[in-house]
């Protein structure tokens, strides 16, 4: 790639847009990885247009990116058709929480075909009028207007509707942290909540359930199994923060290898635990990096 002026003045437009390209690319494709390839691609391809043509780069950037996220969603439906275990979203760790795609929302999006995930996403997320859309995913508005309202039927008991008070979230991610690695049964079982759930991605990579676990006794029953595998401070604290707009912690586990927590809380109690040990999945953490 030249470093000549043409290109330096096309990076100085691009470069403080690539944080919100990025939001949208990886709200649409789950993955930071394919997320930052989608927004250096879109690079390239901004090096390679008119610019003095563009009257508003950011809107015509968002469609570059939303435009090869799409193509970007349909190779990776296929890979996810053959993937070992439960998948779940790649993990985003943030020093606040985030409420506009948490992780819950961020699963229920992939039952959703590309076209119905864009035209949600752009609409009610991102906040663009239905002409916007259009333009971005070559439909006509009333299509993407049909589109968005079939995302949000499909997705609605997945909106963010729980929200936790930020230290309220980091005590009980704490007292989950203690109590799980800590051994002590009896705090865990009065955190969580009746119809708890747990999910765990290993990818085929290490070791994780292939389906969630429903239920108070199933989950203490999978919490006492691992104190006795794992027990005895083999897991060290990295940080409290926010997984993907959830309360949550990252580990170091005994193999050395990073694994994210995140705890979906409502009313006081733990409705859901998503754990990622992918190793795929988790090299970005690795970097120190929070989005």
């Amino acid at each position: 790639m030249s470093d000549g002026p043409d290109s330096l003045g096309a990076a100085a437009d691009f470069d403080p847009l690539r944080p919100r390209l990025i939001r949208v690319a990886y709200r649409m494709l789950g993955s930071m990885a394919d997320a930052e390839d989608v927004v250096q691609d879109a690079f390239l391809r901004w090096l390679a247009t008119d610019r003095d043509a563009v009257r508003e780069p950011e809107a015509f950037l968002r469609r570059v990116v939303t435009r090869l996220s799409l193509d970007q969603l349909k190779s990776a439906r296929v890979r996810r058709e053959t993937y070992l275990g439960e998948w779940l979203p790649e993990p985003i760790l943030e020093a606040e929480p985030v409420e506009d795609v948490t992780l819950p929302l961020l699963i229920a999006l992939e039952r959703l075909s590309p076209l119905e995930r864009a035209a949600f996403l752009l609409h009610d997320v991102f906040g663009l009028d239905f002409d916007e859309v259009a333009q971005s995913i070559d439909r006509d508005p009333a299509a993407c207007r049909q589109l968005a309202a079939r995302a949000r039927t499909h997705v609605q008991s997945d909106r963010p509707r729980y929200t936790v008070e930020k230290s309220r979230g980091l005590e009980l991610a704490a007292a989950f942290f203690q109590a799980s690695r800590g051994g002590d049964m009896e705090q865990l079982q009065a955190i969580l909540a009746q119809d708890v759930s747990s999910h765990a991605d290993g990818g085929g990579k290490r070791p994780a359930g292939y389906l969630p676990i429903f239920g108070i006794d199933n989950v203490m029953k999978l919490q006492r199994s691992l104190v006795r595998l794992y027990g005895g401070g083999q897991s060290e604290l990295v940080s409290y923060g926010f997984v993907n707009g959830l309360p949550g912690f990252v580990t170091r586990e005994a193999d050395g290898i990073l694994q994210t927590t995140a705890l979906l809380i409502v009313d006081g109690r733990v409705h859901a635990i998503y754990v990622m040990r992918n190793p795929d999945k988790l090299g970005h953490l690795g970097e120190g990096r929070v989005h």
